[in-house]
């Protein structure tokens, strides 16, 4: 049985990969062995469960607030709270698998059904059929391959949304792109060094 998820809280508009972390992560795998999608997205369906992990966040009214935490097998993980109206933007994870779970409240998260190039471009025009989009209601989750293209979003009006989220490796690097109709125009890479 591993430990509980151990906390460093932080608030800002982004969560920064590269924040202090606590000395060793927690393991819901049995060995050293990198973690699976699916446990990860075990991993964050139990602990959006630990109502008072939960309860420990602290919600800005204005801006996302997040504590890091220890994820399966030397992932990277987060505790992200989202006031009304806002959102990540388009972006992928690059090489990380990923999951998360709506601890509380509601998201809904449009992504792309394609793969895009990993570099050397800057503008791509996306054929028909490739959007997807999801609600995902407090006990709600998903998983997710590498170089998965979406943006999260709390589109309430006046409830703050809650979610667990964990990558493995962890973030090497996040492309965020801008999006006009059929267009997806890679803005910037961020790497590590980007977030400290």
């Amino acid at each position: 049985m591993s430990s509980a998820p151990s906390v460093v809280p932080t608030t800002g508009s982004v969560p920064s990969p590269s924040a202090s972390s606590s000395a060793s992560p927690a393991s819901s795998t049995s060995s050293s062995a990198a973690p699976t999608i699916a446990e990860l997205l075990e991993f964050v369906r139990r602990t959006a469960r630990d109502e008072a992990l939960i309860a420990s966040l602290p919600l800005d009214p204005e801006s996302r607030t997040w504590i890091r935490l220890d994820g399966p097998g030397g992932s990277e993980a987060w505790l992200i709270g989202w006031p009304p109206g806002t959102g990540t933007g388009w972006h992928d994870h690059a090489d990380s698998i990923g999951a998360f779970t709506t601890a509380a409240g509601s998201l809904k998260e449009h992504s792309l059904a394609v793969r895009l190039p990993t570099d050397g471009w800057k503008t791509l025009e996306l054929t028909d059929g490739v959007d997807r989009s999801r609600e995902l209601a407090a006990g709600q989750g998903r998983a997710f391959g590498q170089n998965h293209v979406h943006e999260v979003l709390n589109e309430s009006e006046g409830v703050h949304a809650v979610s667990v989220h964990a990558y493995y490796p962890p973030l090497p690097r996040i492309r965020r792109f801008s999006r006009t109709g059929a267009v997806l125009r890679l803005e910037q890479t961020e790497s590590p060094e980007d977030w400290q």
